[in-house]
């Protein structure tokens, strides 16, 4: 049964039992705690922790997952993957153990050809926590499992709790006997290789207290709500139905295994031992090459881009994990456009998406290996030169990473192949350094904020924050709550900066790329500016404020005030965005689509997926391409609708965002740009006023920036073009439209005049070389030359020293104006003189460099003269 089959199967189980079929949430996570979604559970959280009221009563989706805690185990072992699918089914106060038994024993156990997946019940094995009884009389009675079959097991294997206070319960997971070929008899206990697990039921029936590990925590009561939160690993019941040892043998990683093997010359399996820990090298890399290959198509393709910080980070490691085991499996050509068009063909049954998108997620694997595979030529000789030396030191593991793109984790596995260790807590160390003073300006604009803990109980006690973004500037508005350096307080006294929240307000918060507003909150005697607008977790807008006159109460009523030339500059540039993005995809074709955007009053900034700068001509094109949308004063409309239902029209998302069920749709003249968006924007497209783009420059392997000025700042920008343009034909006296060919001119004769230059100052140089070598004075044998110049000191030392008789040890020290520089022949050379030796000596322990040729500083010391002494000393 293919993988896709058994995803189908699973969903029409659970939707003709009265559940909602929920679609995957993208892979990056909807949670600060979280880079990706790593549970099936993770997108229903809020409702079974009962922070938000779930919309439905019960649930079923088929979660992607990315799990990395273990990503150095993928292909050692046959257990771990990076990307796996966690089908899932869910109750939020409805059912229960029973039913949740029921479910997964009916699914599991029916015959292929009445929907079910068909495995053999007198081969499934169940376990329960130890101290419950109800699910084991469940097993027991209801569905008629013996109890030979029935295993009782302690809080580490059988207990589900988040590791703080909160919900937690007993779980109870079932085992498939894969047959003595696997393993040893006896049950899980005995052997998990074996007895293979494929689906955990946790039954979150209570509260627990604080504590410490998996079972030093107190149960403190139960539920209002009891829930259930079920997982069936997708990959694992693909690899019991197809009848494959392991997970990298289903047909979604087989496929990418084999092509690994045909491009590298390798027979999979056939210098393998029985067991995992038996597998040959190559095997171990095939098997990483197949499950990261597959894990970098999903993660590009919910939107997450190579980059040097957190998921891009993620994304980055493993592309280049795969590549380098490509190369180590001794395969030097590029990879990935062989390995990702089948991993494309692989997934697409499940996620159509992918196909539809593969020239964008193409784009950015196969310039990011592009772009490794020069790292590798750079930084393997600084790395092979460094290990050589033994263990790798910090500063040289940050320059690896920071100069040569090396991440620490690539650094640490070549280091470790060799027996070598790492200073991985120094190289983190100045990691954090380099952290805190690139964002030392953004942490302090973000100060006011406290802990999302203390928002949620403001939101618990007060609601939710009335947002009126869209409809006004103004708003009659009472201060719920105010934090001071993260601490709730009731006042706020003159010249504080503080956060406000507010039970209502015209503040755009800043999201989608979009800076939040600027204004004012006044009210009887005391006034604020408003600094920052952010919405710490969701329902709630704080606003970061400095307190300009009087003194702010929790309590109080304000008026809470939008600056109008703002909003209006705010509105030209996020519409603007929108309207360079359409120009690009006229210009370039869809491929061309944004992966980020930031925009202020007057200035946008959009990265999009491209290989290769943009030429002038292109340029020019995108620019008069938007002008011409802002001429024909294309109207700008917004619509909500189902999410389903805007991607079927075709509507664009930002990559790597997440949306709610209903979303807005922000249109420029209908399908011309279509686009879920959150932002505020223009009536009509004219209202934009003008755009210019600024400039355009690569941000990444397969990623490129426009910048662009819109509104007033558009035109303010093309006035200084014009007066430049006007005071420089000024100066040449000629008009606008000759200027090219007068400048390139100029630029002709600056060059023939720096080429003259050169030369007339060689032969200066010749000329001196050759008096000096002439005048050379004998200091025991040696030919010496000591001398100063205004000049290059180690063009004229080189100069001289090539001038002297070649078979007459000859040396040679020039003094320029900021360094000195020593040379030697070869026949000095053989006589044990070292231009290095006899410059650090002059120099007390100053300067460096080879035998031939050495630099040290100048001025000081008279360096030619303490030459000198050392070669008539000898």
């Amino acid at each position: 049964m293919r993988t896709a089959e058994v995803k189908r199967r699973f969903l029409e189980h659970f939707e003709a039992r009265g559940h909602t079929v929920v679609g995957s949430a993208p892979l990056p996570a909807d949670d600060p705690t979280l880079l990706f979604v790593n549970a099936g559970m993770v997108p229903f959280k809020p409702y079974l922790l009962g922070q938000v009221s779930a919309p439905y009563p019960r649930a079923t989706s088929v979660q992607k997952c990315v799990r990395t805690i273990d990503i150095d185990e993928v292909g050692k072992t046959t257990r771990h993957g990076t990307f796996f699918q966690m089908n899932g089914n869910f109750s939020f106060g409805d059912y229960f153990k029973e039913e949740a038994i029921r479910f997964a024993w009916d699914l599991s156990t029916t015959p292929v050809a009445e929907g079910g997946y068909g495995l053999d019940p007198d081969r499934v094995w169940a376990t329960v926590h130890r101290d419950d009884d109800e699910a084991y009389g469940l097993w027991r009675d209801v569905v008629g499992l013996p109890e030979e079959r029935l295993v009782r097991r302690g809080m580490a294997d059988n207990y589900w709790s988040m590791g703080v206070p909160g919900p937690c319960g007993p779980c109870s997971e079932l085992f498939y006997d894969r047959g003595p070929a696997y393993g040893r008899e006896g049950g899980p206990d005995a052997d998990e290789d074996r007895y293979i697990e494929f689906w955990n039921l946790v039954f979150m029936q209570y509260e627990r207290g604080a504590g410490t590990g998996k079972d030093d925590f107190p149960i403190v009561g139960e539920l209002p709500a009891r829930n259930i939160d079920t997982g069936m690993g997708l990959e694992r019941m693909a690899t019991l139905l197809q009848g494959v040892d392991n997970l990298y043998e289903i047909d979604e990683t087989r496929p990418i295994l084999d092509r690994a093997a045909e491009l590298t010359g390798k027979d999979y399996g056939a210098r393998s031992g029985p067991s995992a820990a038996e597998s040959h090298p190559d095997d171990v890399r095939l098997r990483v090459v197949a499950d990261h290959v597959r894990t970098a198509l999903m993660l590009i393709g919910d939107g997450v881009t190579p980059a040097n910080e957190g998921r891009g980070y993620v994304l980055r490691r493993i592309l280049r994990r795969a590549v380098r085991a490509m190369r180590l499996l001794g395969y030097d050509d590029p990879a990935l456009p062989e390995l990702l068009p089948v991993a494309r063909d692989t997934m697409a049954p499940s996620y159509p998406e992918l196909a539809a998108d593969f020239e964008r997620i193409a784009s950015y694997a196969y310039g990011e290996e592009e772009a490794f595979r020069g790292t590798l030529k750079q930084g393997s000789v600084l790395l092979d030169r460094a290990l050589g030396d033994g263990a790798l030191p910090a500063a040289t593991a940050f320059r690896l990473h920071d100069t040569y793109g090396f991440p620490i984790d690539l650094t640490v596995e070549i280091a470790a192949e060799r027996g070598l260790d790492v200073d991985v807590a120094g190289f983190r160390a100045l990691m954090d350094e380099q952290r805190r003073l690139a964002k030392a300006d953004a942490l302090a604009k973000k100060a006011g904020h406290a802990d999302t803990g203390l928002y949620r109980a403001v939101l618990d006690e007060s609601g939710p924050t009335e947002w009126l973004a869209y409809e006004t500037l103004d708003t009659d508005s009472v201060i719920q709550a105010i934090f001071s350096d993260g601490v709730p307080v009731t006042t706020a006294p003159d010249g504080s900066v503080v956060t406000l929240v507010l039970d209502r307000t015209p503040f755009y918060a800043e999201s989608g790329g979009q800076e939040s507003d600027a204004g004012r909150i006044e009210g009887p005697g005391v006034s604020a500016e408003v600094l920052d607008v952010q919405r710490p977790v969701r329902g709630l807008v704080t606003h970061l404020v400095r307190v300009t006159g009087g003194e702010l109460a929790v309590g109080a009523h304000v008026r809470a005030h939008v600056d109008p030339e703002w909003r209006v500059g705010a509105r030209q540039a996020h519409s603007g965005t929108h309207v360079v993005h359409a120009a690009l995809r006229q210009v370039l074709g869809p491929a061309a689509l944004q992966s980020g955007s930031y925009n202020r009053p007057g200035h946008l900034r959009l990265d999009f997926a491209w290989r290769g700068g943009l030429s002038a001509t292109i340029r020019s094109e995108v620019e008069e391409a938007a002008n011409v949308a802002l001429r024909r004063d294309l109207p700008v409309a917004v619509r909500y609708m189902p999410l389903p239902e805007a991607r079927e029209l075709g509507a664009l998302a930002l990559f790597g965002e997440t949306y709610d069920d209903t979303v807005r749709v922000v249109e420029i003249g209908g399908a011309w740009s279509r686009e879920l968006c959150g932002g505020t924007h223009v009536r009509s497209a004219a209202q934009i006023g003008t755009i210019a783009i600024t400039g355009e420059s690569s941000v990444g392997a397969g990623q490129r920036r426009v910048e662009a000025v819109t509104g007033i700042e558009g035109f303010r920008y093309l006035a200084r073009e014009r007066d430049l343009v006007a005071r420089i034909a000024e100066q040449l006296g000629a008009p606008a439209a000759e200027l090219p060919d007068r400048i390139a001119a100029l630029v002709d004769r600056v060059k023939h005049a720096e080429r003259e230059a050169a030369r007339l100052r060689d032969e200066r140089t010749t000329g001196e070389a050759a008096r000096l070598a002439d005048g050379a004075a004998d200091l025991g044998g040696v030919a010496y030359v000591g001398t100063s110049t205004d000049g290059d000191p180690r063009a004229l030392a080189g100069h001289v020293r090539d001038r002297m008789a070649g078979d007459r040890p000859a040396v040679v020290v020039v003094e320029g104006p900021k360094s000195t520089v020593a040379t030697t022949n070869g026949a000095a050379r053989a006589r044990g003189l070292s231009a290095a030796d006899l410059l650090r000596t002059a120099l007390r322990g100053r300067g460096g460099g080879t035998p031939e040729t050495a630099q040290g500083p100048a001025g000081g010391t008279d360096t030619v003269q303490a030459v000198a002494d050392l070669l008539g000393a000898r």
